[in-house]
């Protein structure tokens, strides 16, 4: 139970827990069935943390579940799968982001977003969100991930993007209605206008070189200092940091 991801920097090839999240992995194969995620930026690349994607838009506020395609708005989200046996131990981990929801059992829900991680043992990560598989293939595109150039909110100035998806095993039949295109899908306006510098672009600074320097060290402590709106279909800013790290929160 696996799914071949095309991204702008190589592929991941990502194993499903199709037993221990059942509801959660159809939801994330018959997205990538239907080529939901064609398109969609990692908008959201924390350094030796994560980085998150999920949303075709980009703006980290926007998705919807495969049971709110088939089934309307009020199935946008769905219960939260998330067991206690799995565990954020190891780079690679893929998880579903969460946000609190008190009206039901599990007390959080899920759309299309998720997130990997870019490092080993995230223990407080466990728990609180769905982790659902694992990379078992690419890990070197989570290298270069984790070395993206991002902005103060954690959006890569050059896009990486998820280009094609393809079902390498599905052990779910499609749901009624389930509609698949032929062909993958052109980029919508909106994707088109969001886009950055390309990934087969270059990036080139002039100035100084003792201010480019000094200018890269700014860049990178900031980085270090800060973790804004992640991991979520908004308002899904419900990750928690270890204490002993400063973290600035970005507030809607």
């Amino acid at each position: 139970m696996s799914v071949l991801i095309e991204t702008s920097l190589g592929d991941l090839v990502i194993d499903l827990y199709t037993e221990e999240c059942p509801k959660t992995t159809l939801n994330f194969l018959k997205l990538c069935k239907i080529k939901y995620y064609n398109f969609s930026p990692f908008f959201n690349v924390q350094k030796d943390f994560m980085a998150q994607t999920g949303d075709p838009t980009g703006k980290g506020d926007q998705g919807e579940s495969i049971y709110g395609i088939l089934n309307g708005p009020s199935q946008r989200y769905f219960p939260a799968e998330i067991n206690p046996k799995l565990k954020h131990k190891k780079k690679g981990m893929v998880s579903m982001a969460v946000a609190a929801d008190a009206s039901i059992e599990s007390g959080g829900v899920s759309g299309s977003q998720f997130f990997i991680t870019l490092a080993d043992d995230l223990d407080y990560l466990d728990g609180k969100y769905t982790l659902f598989g694992e990379v078992a293939e690419g890990f070197e595109v989570l290298d270069k991930m984790n070395e993206a150039f991002c902005d103060e909110k954690g959006r890569p100035y050059r896009d990486i993007r998820i280009k094609h998806t393809v079902i390498l095993d599905d052990p779910f039949p499609d749901p009624e209605g389930l509609q698949v295109p032929d062909e993958s899908p052109l980029p919508t306006k909106e994707q088109m206008e969001s886009m950055r510098i390309a990934d087969d672009e270059d990036i080139e600074e002039v100035g100084d070189p003792e201010e480019i320097e000094k200018k890269a060290r700014e860049r990178e402590a900031k980085a270090h200092a800060l973790t804004l709106e992640m991991i979520g279909d908004l308002p899904f800013a419900e990750v928690k940091p270890p204490e002993n790290v400063l973290f600035v929160c970005k507030l809607n």
